[in-house]
């Protein structure tokens, strides 16, 4: 098994995690692990199907018709899915990971195909509010749950700015944004603007060297 980042301190501190399904990280093993150390901390679990990139984890992007998507995303929910029968869990939400979730937040025809794999398994979508995310679950009748990013920055349109080498993210500034999202639901984009993001959970990636300690300031913000 191959493994990085810090999953195992994570999972004492976070309410739901996203699980990488083996194309652009994670392997059966990895999988298998994951979903365990979930359950022995009440964790909820979610699909976070990538595009077949191991080299890129899953950060280039590719030209997909909506067919492929929603076979690369039912592939690897299905693979993921096998791993909560073991451990008699349920499959909690879908959420595309690096490059796919930017793909499907512009381009409501490839959107459609994942919310189309999500109705088929009666679980929400996690993404990003004011796009094709939020529109397409919506007109779908598919669950929509809006997150909130602290360790990726936003664009002046709302878009994340997703960088091929993560980097590590201020506690205090990741802290900083929550409190303002929750006083006046407000964030502030990378060129100082000011954008409207309501949000029903917070994201915090763990492939950053002090990921923990970013959770544990998210943690606090929100008083939890």
């Amino acid at each position: 098994m191959h493994s990085f980042g810090n999953d195992e301190a994570l999972m004492k501190l976070v309410d739901v995690a996203n699980v990488a399904c083996g194309f652009h990280s994670g392997d059966p093993d990895a999988m298998d692990t994951t979903v365990a150390l979930a359950r022995q901390h009440g964790v909820l679990v979610g699909a976070h199907p990538g595009l077949p990139d191991l080299v890129g984890f899953g950060r280039r992007e590719m030209k997909l018709m909506p067919s492929e998507v929603e076979s690369i995303i039912r592939y690897q929910v299905g693979a993921l899915v096998a791993f909560l029968h073991k451990y008699d869990m349920p499959l909690n939400h879908i959420k595309p990971h690096g490059s796919l979730f930017g793909m499907l937040s512009r381009d409501e025809s490839l959107m459609q195909a994942a919310a189309k794999v999500a109705k088929s398994y009666g679980v929400p979508i996690f993404g990003l509010a004011g796009t094709a995310h939020e529109t397409v679950t919506e007109r779908e009748g598919v669950e929509f749950v809006s997150e909130l990013y602290v360790d990726l920055n936003y664009n002046a349109e709302g878009g994340l700015i997703i960088l091929r080498r993560p980097e590590n993210t201020d506690p205090a500034q990741a802290a900083t944004r929550v409190r303002r999202a929750l006083a006046d639901g407000t964030v502030l984009a990378n060129d100082g603007t000011e954008l409207q993001i309501p949000f029903g959970s917070v994201c915090v990636h763990s492939d950053t060297s002090n990921s923990p300690a970013v959770a544990v300031a998210v943690r606090e913000a929100l008083g939890r």
